[in-house]
């Protein structure tokens, strides 16, 4: 058997860069370890830490095909970032002018949770501690 540590990093490849990077920092607040546009390939790579902990690649590529359906296209379902507080966090999105979805209740965990997108219309899920 394998012995899987963590969880090392998640790979988004977005349409549009400088978009995306904007939302990543500014709104959920990741800081940029690295980034590093690669002529050959025209494409950016922004390594994105939250607390100082290395978590999303940010790719862009010319012309990205669009994800056939949201969310149960086969592959990465979503991404979740837990929160302390969701109402609080929903305010700050809607301040950002980014729109949640209603609350809802994990139905195993009675934990709190809702979606948003990215600007790619990548699920966002924020899951109350």
């Amino acid at each position: 058997m394998i012995s899987i540590n963590k969880v090392h990093h998640t790979a988004i490849i977005c349409s549009d860069y400088d978009q995306s990077k904007k939302f990543y920092t500014d709104v959920l607040g990741l800081t940029v370890i690295r980034e590093i546009y690669r002529a050959e390939r025209q494409s950016y790579k922004l390594d994105l830490a939250l607390n100082g902990t290395y978590v999303i690649e940010l790719f862009s590529f010319p012309n990205p095909p669009q994800r056939t359906s949201r969310p149960e296209a086969a592959g990465l379902r979503h991404l979740a970032f837990e929160v302390n507080d969701l109402e609080q966090t929903i305010h700050f999105l809607s301040l950002k002018n980014i729109l949640s979805e209603p609350i809802r209740i994990d139905a195993n965990t009675n934990k709190r949770f809702t979606f948003i997108a990215d600007p790619d219309n990548l699920p966002i899920e924020f899951y109350e501690k």
